[in-house]
């Protein structure tokens, strides 16, 4: 899970392009031993020599990241994530590692986490705590550039109900230290206890989202605006809106999904008079606990009624609401053939209980995971 300083988000300049709404993504890996799946400190080896994209170190030394360009067209997202982890596995082989797209280590889990080398992580540890030791947690966070601080508020806001829904697709990461932990998003409820993580609020504007920010920092909470660490959150640094809600996806398609989703909704904000669905806060964060536990193949809350509803239905739901905005960009068949494949198959913590299923051995579920990190 991303930690480090705004700084380091992606680097979007343009918001859209003929009124299609830019888009960037950051993916998070964790590098394993090639014959053993234990999770291994190569990160440092594996991102030595020069790229021809943007790999970047993270938190632990066993993570690496990818983060893309910005685009509007999703094939050339496709494309991007596609190069980039294939480059990521191909250098990790050089070491005898693979490259593994799980929210969480299936094996070898080690605390407390062996922390990369920078003074901005050990202070962390210093402040945190024991929060720093499990951070073996990898995401995925879409950027979506926006106008102006008073655009991703709004849509920040419009977000916020379909969180759980975005969760409940992206699930995977039901192993923590060699076992089942009955959840489909074990990584969601890892970061869930940092102080600054967790659903936002619903904010009245631009001013209120920055003061309640900065009550954070000034708390001790955070120790900067790049901690304050909201499920989906403006960036300090640059003209983009980032969801940070999502596991990494088990497949580059999976990834380009929630990237295209999250510009629906977004599209959908901006050109549309609906107001925001006024999901209060303790009801929301009942659905993150719901969408982490049961993933797409369970039970989410409906955020117009609030009754447990099949999480598929709710997804349905999100498509049909956003289908003029997925049109408009090109994403509609694209958005509805992955997810009926999602419903057919099964979320990516449910692949990975059915791999284990087979014969009972965790190995099995590390080399599903490698192969379809790769593809």
């Amino acid at each position: 899970m991303k930690v480090s300083s705004p700084a380091q988000s992606v680097p979007a300049q343009r918001t859209s392009v003929d009124g299609v709404l830019s888009v960037g993504v950051e993916e998070e890996f964790v590098l394993v031993d090639a014959a053993t799946g234990h999770l291994v400190n190569r990160a440092a080896d594996v991102l030595a020599a020069p790229a021809q994209c943007d790999l970047q170190p993270e938190i632990a030394q066993f993570q690496v990241e990818s983060v893309t360009g910005i685009c509007t067209d999703m094939t050339d997202l496709h494309d991007q994530l596609a190069t980039m982890r294939q480059a990521l596995d191909e250098r990790a082989r050089r070491f005898d590692a693979r490259l593994i797209a799980s929210g969480t280590p299936v094996l070898g889990m080690t605390t407390p986490t062996p922390l990369t080398h920078s003074p901005r992580y050990h202070r962390m540890s210093q402040e945190m705590g024991a929060l720093t030791n499990d951070m073996a947690i990898c995401g995925c966070h879409v950027h979506i550039g926006l106008p102006d601080d008073e655009s991703k508020v709004l849509v920040s806001n419009h977000l916020r109900p379909w969180l759980p829904t975005l969760l409940a697709l992206a699930a995977n990461s039901p192993y923590w230290t060699d076992g089942d932990t009955g959840y489909a998003s074990w990584r969601y409820m890892v970061w869930s206890r940092w102080p600054s993580a967790g659903p936002p609020p619903l904010f009245e504007n631009a001013a209120a989202y920055f003061a309640a920010r900065d009550e954070i920092v000034t708390s001790g909470a955070a120790m900067d605006r790049g901690m304050v660490y909201w499920d989906v959150r403006l960036s300090a640094r640059h003209p983009t809106l980032e969801l940070r809600v999502c596991d990494v996806a088990p497949t580059v398609d999976e990834a380009v999904l929630i990237a295209a989703l999250v510009r629906g909704i977004a599209s959908t904000a901006l050109t549309t008079s609906v107001a925001p669905l006024p999901i209060p806060q303790h009801l929301l964060r009942v659905a993150m606990w719901r969408a982490a536990r049961d993933g797409l193949e369970g039970f989410g809350l409906d955020p117009l009624t609030g009754s447990p509803t099949p999480a598929a239905t709710i997804v349905g739901s999100l498509v049909r609401s956003i289908r003029p905005a997925l049109e408009l960009a090109g994403d509609y068949e694209l958005v509805s053939e992955t997810v009926d494949r999602l419903l057919l198959d099964g979320c990516g913590a449910a692949r990975q209980r059915r791999a284990m299923a087979r014969r009972g051995r965790l190995d099995d579920v590390v080399q599903l995971l490698a192969t379809q990190t790769i593809g």
